[in-house]
């Protein structure tokens, strides 16, 4: 006799084998996209990705940063997709830049919503209602 967790984690591990060998993205909790070739997981959803990257996008930039061979706890992952590769997988209108621009854009975003919220706490005391 088999429990409900039992089987809900065989349904689980089925459906995960379905992507092995396959050109995947995943996107975790932190909200982080990384893109690679599925080739491992076990019964706790813990995946292996091989020839892994990360993709940021930052406005209508966008860059694929290489992270090599990556082990992704089951309990970050959110979704899970195979990925086409004959398909273009962006808009026409991302821009692809380097790492280094990458992150000069993603400070300067940040610096953004940090000012933006400074900016409300600061006007906090106006009635606009």
């Amino acid at each position: 006799m088999s429990n409900w967790s039992d089987s809900n984690d065989n349904l689980f591990s089925s459906s995960l084998a379905g992507y092995l060998d396959r050109k995947i993205i995943i996107l975790l909790r932190d909200g982080r996209e990384l893109l690679g070739t599925f080739r491992s997981f076990d019964q706790y959803a813990n995946i292996v990705l091989e020839g892994t990257s990360e993709r940021v996008i930052v406005g209508n930039l966008y860059c694929d940063i290489s992270l090599g061979l990556y082990i992704v706890r089951g309990e970050n992952v959110m979704l899970i997709g195979q990925r086409e590769s004959n398909k273009e997988e962006l808009p026409p209108h991302m821009t692809c830049v380097s790492e280094t621009e990458i992150k000069r854009a993603q400070k300067a975003d940040k610096n953004a919503e940090e000012l933006k919220g400074s900016t409300r706490r600061r006007m906090e005391f106006l009635d606009f209602d």
